[in-house]
This record gives C-alpha cells, structure tokens and sequence, in this order.
C-alpha cells in the first residue's frame, strides 16, 4: 500500500483532475489510498463567501460555477456536489442572519471543498472504469480535539485507520480510497480543520497508521531541489533528505511537507517521496530517518525573506540570571515566535516574522533592556552536516566575501543540521546564488 497527495492546484480543473487521475491509475497496483485538498482556490472562494455572508450577503457563484463546469467537462455527474452546494448556501444563510462567523463555523464552511473535492475525483474514476469511494476522514476514524482552526489529532486514529482500511489493504475491497485532507471530527462529532499542513498531515498518518510502503506527495518539480530553481537555474534535484532535513527545510521557506506531518512519519519510520506530476518516472527525493548513504555536506540551501531583527541589549538586568528568562516571557504574552536566534550573557539578537505586531512587545522589552529593530531582513540557511561547520562556514563566507554580502548574524543552535545566516531581504536571491555556487561546485 501507499498513499498519494494532491494539493489544490493538483486537482484545480478538469484537466489537472484527468491527468491526477492518470497517476493513480498508474499506480493502481501499489493499492493507493488518495488524499486530496479542495480544488484550486475553492477555499478562499468559501471564505471570501464567508465574509459577504457576514454583511448579509449570500453568494456561492465562483465555488457552484466551478465545481458544475468541472462536472460537465469530466463528463460525469456527482448529485452529493449539488447536495453539498445546497448545505452549503444553508450555511451561509444562516452566518447572513447572525452576521457571525465563530471558529467552528468557520471549520464547517472551508470543509465543503475537501468533502466536494474527492466527490468529483471518485466519480471520474469510477467513470474511467476504475473502482474508487470517496471518503470524509472522519469516515475512515479521523477524531479531533475540539480546537478549532488548529485541531491535533486523537491517539485513537492510530487504532481507527487500520480497522477501516485494513480491508483494501488485503485486497478485500478494489475500490481505491479517495480521502479528504485537512478535516476531521472531534468527539461530538462537530467538523474540525487540522490547521497549517493539515493535508500533508492527513496522509502521513494515514501512511503511518497503515504502514504503508511510502507515502507520495505530488508536487510540480522533481522533488527537493538543492535550492530554488528560479533563483538558481543550475539547482538539482536532491535524491534523499532526513526527516529533520526536510522538517528544518520547510521551516525556513522551503514549500516540502508542513513540519507538524512529519510527527506520524517518523513514529514508525514511515518514508515520504516528492514526486513531479508532470514526470510520474521522475525517482523524487525520499525522505527517511538517516540516510542510506555517505551523508553530504551540504544537502539544500533555502531562505526566508521580509523578517525583522530584534537586537536587546541588556540595561537593568545586566549579569541577572533572569535575564533571558523575562525576555522570552514576553514573546509568550504577546504570542510572537522566534526563528533564529543568537545570545551572550547580557545581549540577543533574534528574528521574528516580518509581518508580527511588535508594538506591545517592544514596549515590554524596553522596561529592562535597550532594544533596536531593525526590518526587511532575510534568513538563508544552510541544510547541511553540521559537524563539518567550519568546512561549510569557510566556503559559504568566501563566497560571500567576493560578492561583498556582509553577514549580521549567524546562528548554528541545537539542530545538527542548520546553519543560518541573516542578510538584508534585497541581497537574499544574491546570497543564495553565491552560497550554491561554491558548496554544489
């Protein structure tokens, strides 16, 4: 067994729907259970809807025309589209009158595009004479907790899956699954959505709870490429990457799998492949627990741009063994995350989310320490072989060096296998280039 991915440009239309369905087919023997997202932008159209149902308005023409114009191109008919169009504008009348939209209902509304999403693939697999069902996760034991827009699965989907998979697993049942991603049920049976990375999320348990032989998620290049092929024409595909690789990879900008999927993954060892729609013979990146080989030095460069730098120099605490301690106390009241950081005994500098509020922290910070923010900052960083950093670090910075990138701050932390460096945004491109042209020399 093994399970397939689809994000929403995946299935987009009806074309992106044929050629999906194409790859299934022709892996029909691996006995694939399908995950999907909702087509295209169909979840900004349901919450675009949402907002107008909000002011009184209710309009579901962008997410109707879509989904019915798909139908008649597929050639196919799917009356639970209509049933679900239909609960859907019930939805949304409901919202118009309250003028309201809690977290919960918010949860209802975007499930509509997953629930509509793997409707219209089973249904055109079915009309190609291939077997599928199509599936609500929580059909096949996807149970929540109760927290809204940010749900985290229950450790009883672990013994769920099986029990309702196990059957096609053993050749019971032909039919292939086809199953939403992103949503779940919590144990009132009121509709939860798994927040960032929830259909990545999806399959990976489903991958893991069925020990599955690989997990696939389909994207449109060949994989993880050693940097951003339109930042560097000469980036390649990298053959394998570690969990934590591929977990510090997306952290910093790299669009692999969500950090938080990898969790059921690596419970079991479960390996993950990224695949190219558009080259189905393409071997992708596997991702795995260690690597099978000699480990290399540097495996991708990657980068995060429009961040802000915040440098606190300690005033009234200087020497205080509370010191960092209040410091990181007030990002937690203001709820802001960290992503690079460097300290001594009485200074820090960090980086935060360009895009973060700062005003309450900054007030905060200010009471014990000087505090200067500096903003359009980049993050590039450095999946590699930690252990090897002066190697790395020497080659990296000579490269910099003749391109005249000056560094204002460098962090290689408890990860062994990051280094990240901090430029200004308008050199980031730049500083990539100039770091992959010396270490993929």
């Amino acid at each position: 067994m093994i399970v397939m991915k689809f994000g929403g440009s995946s299935v987009a239309n009806a074309d992106r729907i044929k050629h999906v369905a194409e790859i299934i087919q022709a892996y029909k023997g691996e006995r694939p259970v399908v995950v999907l997202s909702a087509m295209g932008d169909t979840t900004d159209h349901l919450l675009e809807a949402a907002d107008m149902a909000v002011k009184g308005t209710v309009d579901i023409e962008k997410i109707e025309k879509l989904h019915i114009e798909t139908e008649k191109q597929l050639g196919v008919s799917v009356p639970e589209i209509k049933e679900l169009l239909g609960e859907l504008k019930t939805l949304l009348t409901g919202i118009s009158m309250l003028h309201e939209l809690t977290k919960r209902t918010r949860d209802y509304l975007v499930s509509f595009g997953e629930r509509m999403s793997v409707r219209m693939m089973s249904a055109y697999l079915c009309s190609l004479g291939t077997e599928a069902k199509a599936f609500d996760s929580w059909d096949i034991g996807f149970v929540s907790d109760s927290n809204y827009m940010a749900a985290e699965l229950l450790d009883e989907v672990w013994e769920n899956i099986p029990k309702h998979l196990g059957g096609y697993k053993s050749g019971t049942s032909n039919e292939i699954p086809i199953v939403t991603g992103f949503i779940a049920k919590d144990k009132n049976g009121i509709i939860t959505t798994l927040g960032r990375g929830g259909s990545d999320l999806s399959a990976t348990m489903i991958g893991a709870a069925m020990r599955a032989k690989e997990i696939q998620t389909w994207k449109d290049v060949d994989g993880i490429m050693t940097t951003d092929p339109r930042i560097v024409k000469e980036a390649r595909p990298v053959d394998e990457v570690t969990y934590e690789e591929a977990q510090e990879l997306a952290m910093f900008g790299s669009q692999v799998l969500h950090p938080r999927s990898m969790i059921p993954c690596r419970k079991t060892r479960t390996p993950v492949r990224v695949k190219n729609s558009y080259n189905i013979k393409s071997h992708g990146t596997l991702i795995v627990e260690e690597h099978t080989g000699t480990r290399p030095l540097v495996t991708a460069i990657t980068k995060v741009k429009n961040v802000t730098l915040i440098d606190i120099q300690s005033s009234r605490m200087l020497g205080a063994a509370g010191f960092l301690a209040h410091i990181f106390n007030q990002f937690l009241k203001w709820n802001i995350s960290i992503d690079v950081i460097a300290t001594s005994e009485v200074s820090v500098s960090l980086t935060v989310d360009g895009k973060a509020d700062l005003t309450g922290l900054i007030e905060d910070l200010k009471r014990v320490a000087d505090v200067n923010v500096k903003t359009g900052k980049a993050i590039v960083t450095i999946i590699c072989d930690a252990s090897r950093s002066s190697v790395i670090i020497a080659k990296a910075f000579d490269g910099l060096s003749k391109e005249g990138i000056n560094v204002q701050m460098i962090s290689q932390g408890a990860s062994k296998v990051n280094i990240s460096i901090l430029v200004d945004t308008n050199q980031a491109d730049k500083t990539v280039e100039a770091i992959h042209s010396v270490l993929f020399a």
